[in-house]
């Protein structure tokens, strides 16, 4: 079979009801690598996994339904309750695949609930990277703009082996195009100042950045903070916001 006549048996391959023949060509579809079964059933199991404990009261189409009844081995010809149950089982399973036809938007769905997941698992990152130098035994800490009536203002709190980490608030969001980059400042001004990460404000103001890696405070006593192009300057193009010594 070609992949276009298995199509409408994935959600049934995920299960574990498929019919034995195109089970079969699924499987061997699988061994040799097909990129479209494969992608397919991922799917389709995919969607099982986010799902399966939604089943909601919605028709699957006519053609759908007699498929479904099928695979459980109903028949139109006979009597009895038992039947009925079983369909009745096998359309709560198989609602949440269809509702009216629009697999289409479970898989948005779960693609989107992907992204949600790829974000709180980079946020998670971020937190533990900062708790890192944080607890770090050699972490100082260096507050800047207290008492100004314009801030930003923050904290910096620097470790020699994990890296710098700048908390602030009064930061304000940059202009489209636009993002905020910290930079290590040579002493005594001498030298090339260091790019040190680029980040962006959160709507209220405050902002978070970390950057990881060794820190020699005796050769890059002070960090700064400029506004720069979104893809980052090799060097600054703006005057500092705010500098703060380190050392």
């Amino acid at each position: 079979m070609k992949c276009e006549d298995l199509q409408d048996q994935y959600e049934l391959y995920a299960l574990g009801v498929a019919d034995e023949p195109e089970r079969d060509e699924i499987r061997e579809h699988l061994n040799r690598g097909c990129e479209v079964c494969m992608a397919g059933v991922k799917n389709a199991r995919r969607l099982a996994a986010l799902l399966g404990g939604t089943a909601a009261a919605a028709a699957p189409s006519p053609k759908l339904r007699r498929r479904i009844l099928a695979s459980v081995g109903f028949e139109q010809k006979r009597f009895g309750m038992a039947p009925f149950l079983a369909a009745a089982l096998a359309l709560s399973l198989f609602a949440v695949f269809y509702f009216s036809g629009r697999e289409r938007d479970f898989a948005q769905l779960a693609n989107r609930l992907d992204g949600q997941l790829r974000s709180q698992t980079i946020e998670l990152t971020r937190m533990n990277e900062a708790f890192a130098i944080l607890n770090g035994p050699d972490t100082t800490v260096t507050s800047f703009g207290a008492g100004k009536t314009q801030p930003p203002k923050g904290k910096v709190f620097v470790n020699p082996s994990q890296g710098v980490l700048l908390i602030a608030s009064n930061l304000p969001p940059t202009q489209a195009g636009k993002a905020y980059e910290m930079w290590l400042i040579p002493n005594g001004g001498k030298g090339k100042p260091l790019p040190a990460g680029m980040f962006q404000s959160n709507s209220d103001g405050s902002a978070m950045h970390i950057q990881r890696g060794l820190v020699d405070v005796s050769t890059s006593p002070v960090i700064a903070v400029t506004v720069e192009p979104e893809a980052g300057s090799a060097a600054p193009t703006s005057q500092p916001l705010f500098g703060v010594p380190i050392q």
